[in-house]
């Protein structure tokens, strides 16, 4: 017998520990209300109610029971009755989702308010204003939000009243005209929709409940998720909480606090209060808020109150808590708790910090920052000379350094992005429609609002450049242009340069100067807290972690680099890349060569240099693993290009015979398919010499190193293999250059041969290869490529921004590796080639390497190390902990 499924919970019913029923908000009202906190009592509709809704179209048809139920106990509760005529409860109705959508869905305020009731709401109050102030705001967002009149109808009925009185904002309306607001706005919804603003307070709620359902599928809801990697499928949970009044005059107001900087991790009370106003106020920007400490001087009871819930707060959270709050003549009231949104800079800080302070453990410290995070730390900033004075300040949101054209509307910004333009979004302030265009811009600039404006909090989840409430800058959206107070003007399409770090923006393109992180990373000293807190996170995570991290790394330089961000080897040398630049015309003549004499003096011009090459890497990974990877790309990469060769032959009254000669080889070795073609393996077996040349060269390169100390550990490649039989023969070549070079100097040589599995055939057969193999090594580029049939460079040319557009794809399967494919490949690969060599070692070399997804399923898929870009080894090797300490924690709500 199936038990009864219940569909709404008052907030004193529900804990944290409920996020996926009730909702991040929804959760954090009912915890609070176990806390004891000052909380206005309400309840929460459950997800599930919300995807019944979504769908059948239909409310499950026990809600609206349990609704009458659940209002009758927030009645009895209050001591009032919704919308009644003479003293009547208000409520909000908000949205809730499991994971945080900063102002993606709906919130109606005032429900309840009708033409009777707002008369016993001025009495009650005493203050008439305030009673129609508030009629017109659930009028106008009634009217927006649940009946799909278009908002700017209701905005320019308000310009036109500020105009008639000469006024610029809506606090210097007097009742009078906010009643006559309230009317207009009564017949713009008359006229727009042909029904009348509802007044009876039930159907009000009922309403409201159905928008924030159907604000599930919103399109910046929709857009929101897919940036951020939220399942479609959640549904939202929706708030209903007795109103309290911030909006009752100067003793009253609303404000968003956070226990600690959300910006730079800082301690302390951090946040923006708005006197006489409602939440929305704050969050919208509309009208400047004052910082929280201001709140002291106006408010000192509350004040003090507001700390101790705080501190409250953070203790059991036991992380930075974000808080939206009213204070209702003098009476604090506690709306809302998440754990809050902050930069990278405040994530290490305040986990580093918490660790500290023993509040936290180091696991659970490291479980709560994570590898994009650390990436973002190490960009480079903005080196600003004493003379390069600003056009404007404003309030540092979100860190970083960006530069970009000025745009002002979301259309233009992701239409200048999508031709590959760095843009910067200027608004007064941004609103949730705006989502678009601050995902495709490098940076958002806004001329009013504070740190926890919609920009802000929006921008600081993205991890994107923000300078909010830049004052001193007047917007002109229709214009397509800012003015500075000294007169200066900024042009759409004029480059800028915004410093979210230290709230400025600068005209023109400024230099950039290294990251102290960065810095930090490569030398292991801190000079300041965050460099300390950064460091001190990696040295734990190295002592967790189970995946080595090795790097891909071509050239001594890059092995040095390598290894002072905590490389544990090389895991990729990419012999070709030692071809290039002035070496190019011996790779000709190696090509060009018409018989074995030429082409053994074409290797043996190489050889030296490829020694040397090899010497240099194994000396700056003295002790460590360097997987040197012979030839793989096709010949024809190494000659000039066919047409152009071909013009400049037609062109020539008398031609180089060397052109011509080179245009024969370019049509010798041309394939229709290339990287299907003639590389890797098979040029090792079709080419004699060649990959002998290089492995004596391996070979002479560790003699070298043993002859003076070192420790080299250089272990041989082969590319492409596709058959037990390919790996065979070319292991002998590499076997019998080995021992010549070993017999010939009279030192014994070690270097492991191994293959890389980066085609369908090999994974499937990896029980055979493995017979023949001392390691694996994964190509996830290729084995992407060959397992999806397509040209990485075609496809995201071509169909991919569609493909993402409508879902196909979530995260391009070459950036993230696609799980249910190739990585399921990757898993049959390792099994069966440990079930015939159980010490065989595994590894993946691909771009893959360094991404945190798929640094995570390689944990899983028990390979032993990743090789990654020098500059994710910092990235990967936090990745590789969180991976190992996966499940420990979770980080949800953020």
């Amino acid at each position: 017998m199936n038990t009864p499924r219940t569909y709404v919970y008052a907030f004193a019913e529900g804990s944290r520990d409920m996020a996926g029923l009730l909702g991040g908000k929804g959760a954090g009202l009912a915890e609070m209300t176990r806390l004891g906190l000052p909380v206005p009592p309400g309840f929460t509709v459950t997800t599930e109610a919300c995807k019944v809704y979504l769908a059948t179209g239909e409310e499950p048809p026990e809600l609206a029971v349990e609704l009458a139920r659940a209002l009758a106990g927030l009645e009895r509760a209050m001591g009032r009755d919704l919308g009644a005529p003479d003293d009547p409860l208000l409520v909000s109705v908000r949205s809730g989702a499991r994971f945080s959508m900063p102002g993606m869905m709906e919130t109606i305020l005032d429900i309840g308010l009708n033409d009777a009731s707002v008369h016993g709401l001025a009495k009650a109050s005493g203050q008439e204003r305030f009673a129609w102030d508030s009629y017109r705001r659930l009028v106008q967002m009634f009217g927006h939000t649940v009946m799909g009149v278009d908002g700017d109808l209701f905005q320019d009925a308000i310009a036109a009243h500020r105009a008639k009185r000469a006024v610029t904002v809506d606090q210097e309306l007097d009742a009078a005209e906010l009643a006559e607001l309230t009317e207009e706005f009564k017949g713009i919804i008359r006229r727009e929709t042909g029904e009348d603003f509802p007044q009876h307070p039930a159907e009000q709620l009922r309403r409201a409940i159905r928008a924030v359902f159907d604000s599930w599928n919103g399109e910046r809801a929709r857009v929101y998720r897919h940036r951020e990697h939220i399942p479609e499928d959640l549904g939202t949970a929706v708030n209903v909480q007795a109103m309290v009044f911030g909006n009752l005059g100067p003793d009253s107001g609303t404000g968003v606090a956070f226990t600690r900087d959300p910006a730079t991790g800082a301690r302390g009370m951090y946040g923006d209060y708005l006197s006489d106003a409602q939440g929305e106020d704050v969050v919208a920007g509309v009208r400047d808020a004052v910082p929280l400490a201001e709140l002291k001087r106006l408010d000192p009871r509350s004040y003090v109150e507001l700390g101790d819930h705080l501190r409250t707060l953070e203790n059991h959270y036991r992380d930075l808590c974000d808080v939206e709050f009213t204070v209702e003549r003098g009476r604090l009231w506690i709306l809302q708790t998440r754990v809050g949104k902050r930069t990278a800079q405040a994530a290490f800080r305040i986990a580093h910090d918490l660790r500290e302070e023993k509040a936290i453990t180091a696991d659970e410290a490291l479980v709560r920052v994570d590898g994009a995070e650390l990436t973002r730390l190490m960009f480079p900033r903005f080196d600003v000379r004493p003379t390069d004075a600003p056009l404007a300040h404003g309030v540092p949101a979100s860190p970083g350094a960006a530069v970009g054209v000025v745009v002002f509307d979301p259309a233009t910004a992701r239409r200048r992005a999508a031709d590959g333009e760095d843009v910067v979004l200027v608004r007064r302030e941004t609103t949730p429609d705006d989502l678009p265009g601050m995902i495709a811009a490098q940076a958002v600039l806004t001329s009013r609002g504070g740190k926890t404006s919609h920009a802000a909090v929006v921008a600081r989840g993205m991890g994107k450049v923000c300078v909010c409430g830049a004052e001193s800058l007047t917007v002109d959206v229709a214009g397509k242009r800012f003015t500075t107070d000294t007169g200066v003007v900024v042009r759409e399409g004029d480059t800028v340069s915004v410093d979210g770090t230290a709230g400025t923006v600068h005209l023109g393109a400024l230099p950039l100067t290294a990251s102290e992180v960065g810095r930090a990373l490569e030398t292991g000293e801190a000079t300041d807290e965050l460099t300390a807190a950064v460091l001190d996170t990696l040295a734990h995570a190295d002592a967790v972690r189970r995946l080595e991290v090795r790097a891909n790394a071509d050239t001594p330089e890059d092995a040095v680099r390598a290894r002072a961000l905590g490389a544990q080897g090389i895991g990729l040398c990419r012999t070709e890349h030692m071809f290039l630049g002035e070496r190019r015309a011996l790779v000709e003549a190696m090509i060009l060569a018409r018989d074995d004499t030429a082409r053994e003096r074409a290797l043996a011009a190489l050889l030296p240099l490829q020694r040397e090459d090899f010497t240099g890497i194994l000396k700056a990974m003295d002790g460590l693993p360097v997987t040197i990877r012979l030839i793989d790309p096709p010949l024809h990469e190494f000659l000039p290009d066919r047409t152009e060769l071909a013009v400049r032959l037609a062109r020539t009254e008398h031609p180089d015979p060397h052109d011509r000669e080179l245009l024969d080889a370019v049509e010798r070795t041309h394939e229709q398919n290339p990287m299907l073609g003639l590389r890797g393996v098979r040029l090792g077996l079709a080419v004699p010499g060649l990959m002998a040349m290089q492995v004596r060269a391996v070979a002479e390169a560790v003699v070298a190193r043993l002859r003076d100390g070192g420790r080299p550990r250089a272990e041989i490649m082969i590319p492409l293999v596709g058959t037990v039989e390919e790996l065979r023969l070319a292991r002998a070549e590499a076997e019998r250059v080995l021992a010549e070079v070993a017999a010939g100097t009279g030192t014994a040589l070690d270097c492991p041969i191994g293959t890389m599995i980066e085609l369908p055939r090999a994974a499937l057969t990896a029980g055979r290869i493995a017979e023949a193999a001392d390691f694996f090594s994964f190509g996830t580029n290729d084995l992407t490529q060959t397992t999806w049939g397509l040209s990485r460079d075609d496809a995201e040319a071509s169909f991919f921004p569609l493909y993402l557009d409508k879902g196909v794809f979530d995260v391009s399967p070459f950036e993230t590796i696609d799980q249910e494919g190739v990585g399921r490949l990757v898993e049959l690969a390792v099994q069966a080639a440990r079930t015939v060599n159980p010490g065989l070692e595994t590894g993946v070399c691909g771009e893959h390497g360094g991404d945190p997804a798929s640094i995570h399923f390689f944990h899983r898929a028990g390979l032993d190390y990743v090789s990654c870009s020098p500059f994710r080894l910092p990235a990967a090797r936090l990745e590789a902990a969180r991976a190992t300490l996966e499940g420990t924690e979770t980080s949800d709500s953020r």
